[in-house]
């Protein structure tokens, strides 16, 4: 699965909030500021075009929704991020946030009891 720009993460958590839509549609779930709708669409074209996005038409205009998953990009971006900058550990990815005061104590005591509990929530 390819990585995607920043420009098109952002089109895809949209796309992903909003599910099955045209590009207005997902022009509506962006944040301002919103990009140009030719921005946005030639976005979505791109998104299709490495596979993100599936398309039926109606009449002039096309329908999109997401083939791929949030949660499989999340896995897999993450899993690549974790092994180009952390060696491949998660346990060091906790650490530089922990170091970087970027997590409390209360945090890690959350995951701590989601390992140790998964089935919980």
């Amino acid at each position: 699965m390819e990585k995607l720009t920043l420009q098109e993460e952002e089109a895809m958590l949209a796309i992903w909030q909003v599910k099955v839509g045209f590009i207005k549609d997902f022009m509506d779930a962006l944040p301002e500021p919103k990009p140009p709708y030719t921005t946005l669409a030639s976005t979505v074209k791109n998104l299709e075009r490495k596979g993100f996005l599936k398309s039926e038409r109606f009449a002039n205009a096309i329908r999109y929704s997401p083939k791929v998953k949030e949660v499989e990009y999340k896995k897999r971006f993450m899993n690549g991020f974790v092994n180009n900058y952390f060696q491949s550990s998660y346990k060091e990815l906790v650490a530089f946030f922990a170091k970087d005061n970027k997590i409390s104590t209360e945090e890690l005591k959350e995951i701590i009891n989601l390992i140790e509990n998964p089935d919980q929530k």
